[in-house]
């Protein structure tokens, strides 16, 4: 039962760590929106995934739109993660934040 624990943290966890990277990337990119455009705002996000090596999600894969006058920026992606033999474990990853989301 451990081993099987510890298989499925081991697998998962990295995952799971890129997952927050990309949410922190996304929570200082939309604090810092104001006045941007939407190829501003991806050119932003590219710069931290760059310095976080963020390889799961690229600029191009945000949804970045308003809503009540707030830039909201959101991703959602799912992740097979393979566990033993023929058995998978699939995620599936969202997050979205707004300037409003960080106290401003």
């Amino acid at each position: 039962m451990i081993a099987l624990v510890a298989i499925l943290v081991i697998r998962v966890l990295p995952d799971v760590i890129d997952y927050y990277k990309i949410r922190h990337a996304i929570r200082a990119v939309a604090a810092d929106s104001s006045g941007k455009t939407v190829a501003e705002i991806r050119l932003a996000y590219g710069k931290y995934a760059e310095v976080e090596h963020i390889k799961t999600l690229g600029p191009t894969d945000l949804d970045i739109f308003k809503e009540d006058g707030q830039v909201i920026v959101a991703f959602a992606y799912e992740r097979k993660i393979p566990l033993v033999a023929n058995v998978s474990l699939l995620i599936d990853f969202s997050s979205s934040a707004s300037a409003r989301d960080s106290g401003q």
